[in-house]
């Protein structure tokens, strides 16, 4: 039995200059960054999707609980016969636990990590034949402007949106705005029924917020850590990964997980004609993990376009899903 391939667009091409000059900016900062998506080539994937696996990391495990106890309230707002559009798809296997309950007529998962996505996506369309499996490769973050082969296939259905694994928490709350805002209209360009399923996580104790993002086998820290790897790639730059540690903390004023790389000793980081000098304990920022409130996250779908908002919650109210249309 020959099995379909399924369709893939590439268009998140690296873009060298554009990747230098945000790198080097970010790093000549008073306070040194690097942007949290340059986490994810395909070490820095595989990375993550271990990091899903710890018993400190409850996100994953919490949205799965939701969404197994809540089944029936839950796939009861999917649209049938309809467009999956995985935003963040990673390895598909957030969405593809839904699919027992709601199957897709086309599956569309997006994601900025090109190879690791093409390399689930054929075993996929092998397991469900019945589904039009569909990759695109693409910084999300930016825009969400589909190649134009698609352009029919999101409007002549209705269109589920799904944003899980409370990804969204990596953009402050105006970036969070700006992006809700373009998942609406993409919504609004699906047939009745269309909508929106994402994950958020709540704000808890310190304590476990802190856990969540600094495991004990150090493996959000190898996650952390790749960034440098990466950054050496693009940018030419010699960050020696041994010269720094991870650190994550809980900024209770801003009430958002940051994640920061420090520096253990006096050190130069140089690249290509520039440098930078890191007293030792000085940090480059990684990553902001925001946590927001039931009614907070309520009011930034309704200000974004959605008209109707409904949530579920675990027992511990950890974590939320959010149906919005």
């Amino acid at each position: 039995m020959q099995f379909k391939e399924p369709l893939f667009f590439d268009i998140h091409k690296e873009n060298k200059d554009a990747n230098v000059q945000e790198l080097s900016q970010g790093l000549l900062c008073p306070q040194a960054t690097l942007s949290p998506k340059y986490f994810y080539d395909e070490m820095g994937s595989v990375l993550f999707d271990a990091i899903t696996l710890l018993p400190e990391y409850y996100p994953t495990r919490t949205e799965l609980q939701i969404f197994t106890q809540q089944a029936h309230d839950i796939h009861a707002q999917f649209p049938k016969q309809a467009t999956w559009v995985d935003l963040g798809s990673g390895n598909c296997e957030k969405a593809v636990n839904l699919f027992s309950h709601s199957m897709p007529s086309t599956y569309i998962a997006v994601d900025i990590s090109v190879d690791y996505l093409s390399n689930h996506l054929k075993d996929l369309q092998a397991k469900y034949p019945e589904v039009d499996v569909v990759g695109v490769g693409m910084d999300f973050s930016n825009s969400l402007q589909f190649p134009e082969k698609l352009q029919q296939q999101l409007t002549q259905e209705p269109l589920l949106a799904l944003y899980l694994g409370s990804s969204l928490g990596n953009f402050n709350p105006t970036e969070a705005l700006y992006f809700l805002e373009r998942v609406a209209v993409l919504c609004k360009k699906g047939q009745p029924g269309s909508g929106l399923i994402i994950g958020i996580d709540l704000v808890k104790d310190t304590g476990s917020l802190e856990r969540a993002y600094a495991d004990d086998l150090g493996v959000t820290a190898a996650f952390n850590l790749n960034v440098l790897r990466r950054a050496n790639q693009l940018l030419g730059s010699d960050f020696d990964v041994r010269d720094w540690q991870h650190i994550a903390l809980f900024n209770v004023q801003e009430s958002r997980i940051e994640m920061h790389l420090q520096a253990k000793r006096n050190l130069t980081v140089q690249w290509h004609g520039q440098q930078r000098f890191f007293k030792q304990g000085e940090t480059i920022h990684t990553e902001n993990s925001y946590k927001w409130s039931i009614d907070n996250f309520t009011a930034q779908l309704h200000k974004s376009g959605f008209t109707s908002v409904q949530h579920w919650t675990d027992q511990k109210s950890q974590y939320a899903l959010f149906w919005a249309s």
